[in-house]
């Protein structure tokens, strides 16, 4: 079976939806603004600022945060 995640407001949704959700909000100069993290910076793509988000879980936990803070629908 399985558990849903009720208390879990990512659940089901992709690093790819929120990255492309926060840029399409944001663009990439409002994002590095938000988040200071080089791949947002210095010649953005979606496919580098993925692998960097995937590999390095502190980037990751700040950009899951700016989604929930910026799409949260309570």
């Amino acid at each position: 079976m399985i558990e849903k995640q009720v208390n879990n407001p990512l659940h089901g949704i992709t690093l790819q939806l929120i990255l492309d959700k926060l840029v399409y909000e944001y663009g990439w100069d409002g994002l590095a603004k938000k988040i200071n993290i080089n791949c947002f910076k210095s010649n953005p793509t979606m496919k580098s600022s993925l692998t960097f988000l995937r590999k390095t879980p502190w980037a990751r936990e700040k950009v899951e945060k700016l989604y929930i803070n910026t799409f949260s629908y309570k």
